[in-house]
């Protein structure tokens, strides 16, 4: 798959057109690679878990996004999902997916590769990653979880605020 000047953070030629860098090519995003690096289901309480209850459970979800740089232009991007569905203290289900890609970011200002890794790069993996926790909590004999959209971009935008937010580190003497 290759993005190349269609929308998001790489756009903005001014007029109307697909944005170009000074050597005049499009800036590309192109996915060489996406696997699960890491994924755990548990199931601790069944067959008790599975009997039909009147209470909905308690479904904690949390979502992390990491970037490791493997070469000058390609990226690892790491969405890590874990998730707990509890129901009166015990716990029916539990998971926890690491699904990582690899891509190729061409023909970008550097101030444009941060954000685009660290958004549109999740973006394409998140459809990925929820097809596999539906389809293991629904083989763990529950409903399959269809977990919500998520906006990355909050979630890149939180992040800087907390990194700017941290004191810097005293330096040593």
């Amino acid at each position: 798959m290759s993005i190349s000047g269609n929308g998001g953070p790489a756009q903005g030629s001014g007029n109307g057109g697909p944005a170009q860098t000074a050597t005049g090519q499009q800036p590309q995003l192109n996915v060489l690679g996406q696997y699960i690096k890491d994924f755990s289901f548990e199931n601790p309480n069944a067959p008790r878990s599975l009997t039909p209850t009147q209470l909905q459970p308690a479904i904690a979800i949390q979502i992390n996004v990491s970037v490791q740089q493997l070469a000058e232009t390609d990226y690892e991007v790491s969405l890590k999902l874990e998730g707990k569905a509890d129901s009166s203290g015990t716990v029916l289900f539990a998971f926890d997916l690491t699904f990582a890609g690899v891509f190729r970011v061409q023909n970008m200002p550097s101030p444009q590769v941060q954000p685009v890794v660290m958004i549109e790069c999740p973006r394409l993996l998140f459809p990925f990653a929820r097809e596999i926790v539906a389809t293991a909590v629904r083989n763990g004999g529950f409903p399959p979880l269809l977990l919500d959209p998520v906006d990355f971009v909050a979630l890149y935008q939180q992040r800087m605020a907390q990194m700017q937010a941290q004191p810097a580190a005293p330096a040593a003497t």
